[in-house]
């Protein structure tokens, strides 16, 4: 199937989409400009500017949002208005980057190098009581992590491995028993779980999303049009549209047009709701 273009290039690098009725819909994180943007109900895209970095992006059982800002978090209310918490390192060397919410309501969270530094990154566990710990050491390109329907099972991405890994769950043990789930031919980026158990992972550089089955075996493509495909996300008043972002970063001016652009796909198989942050 194809990916239908929603938007044009409004964004340098697209990533983190996530759907919430609570929004009003859609919201996405233009990444290295620091802000979130949202599909009003005409189409047009909206933008809010929270920090120097807005890594990623998730409702919160309070209401309002958690944002990864560029070193840690940031709790936004529901006007949007940003309060950053304590930064979680002080090197200027590592950015936040992707994450998402475990059945339990703690937060997943990951980091990477701006220079892309082998092992130089980390992914976090935000417990609800605001606790942090280390989840994975020694990552790369901390990217999507999303459960399995039951909250049995996490998977996870560190983009330069080419694989996906999965791991048991359990709110006491967290991650454990890692091993690869799937080899992607390329560059895994963001990913999700829909309603089904089926993973779909963005391929960057790509110019598509895949599905693997519970048992790892693809078992559908979505063409988007545009190569450096970066997250997706299931949304709509049924969980039955899958949200796609794409990235520019380090495109020359007139390479790959739509590059930047949100767009939608409609693969017959719906998503499971997103669990709000409960910090």
């Amino acid at each position: 199937m194809r990916a239908e273009r929603l938007t044009d290039a409004v964004a340098h690098h697209a990533e983190g989409p996530c759907w919430w009725p609570g929004w009003g819909g859609l919201r996405w994180v233009d990444m290295t400009a620091g802000d979130v943007l949202h599909l009003t109900d005409s189409g047009a895209v909206g933008r809010t500017h929270v920090g120097d970095v807005a890594a990623m992006i998730r409702p919160r059982s309070v209401g309002g949002a958690v944002i990864a800002l560029e070193r840690g978090l940031g709790f936004a209310d529901e006007d949007w208005r940003v309060d950053p918490l304590r930064p979680m390192w002080t090197t200027d060397a590592v950015r936040m980057n992707e994450g998402g919410v475990a059945p339990d309501g703690s937060l997943y969270v990951g980091s990477m190098a701006y220079d892309q530094a082998k092992g130089a990154a980390r992914l976090y566990r935000v417990h609800p009581d605001g606790r942090v710990e280390t989840a994975l050491e020694s990552v790369t390109v901390s990217n999507g992590i999303d459960f399995a329907p039951d909250g049995s099972r996490a998977y996870y991405n560190d983009t330069p491995t080419g694989a996906i890994t999965v791991f048991d769950w359990s709110p006491e043990g967290g991650l454990e028993h890692g091993r690869v789930f799937a080899e992607v031919d390329g560059f895994p980026d963001g990913l999700t779980v829909d309603g089904e158990g089926g993973v779909w992972t963005a391929v960057f550089g790509g110019g598509r999303v895949e599905r693997r089955a519970p048992d790892g075996t693809r078992d559908a493509v979505v063409e988007v049009g545009a190569r450096q495909v970066t997250a997706c996300t299931f949304g709509g008043a049924d969980l039955d549209e899958l949200y796609i972002t794409t990235s520019r970063e380090g495109l020359d001016e007139g390479e790959d047009p739509a590059a930047g652009s949100l767009f939608v796909a409609r693969p017959g198989v719906r998503g499971k709701a997103v669990t709000p942050f409960a910090g």
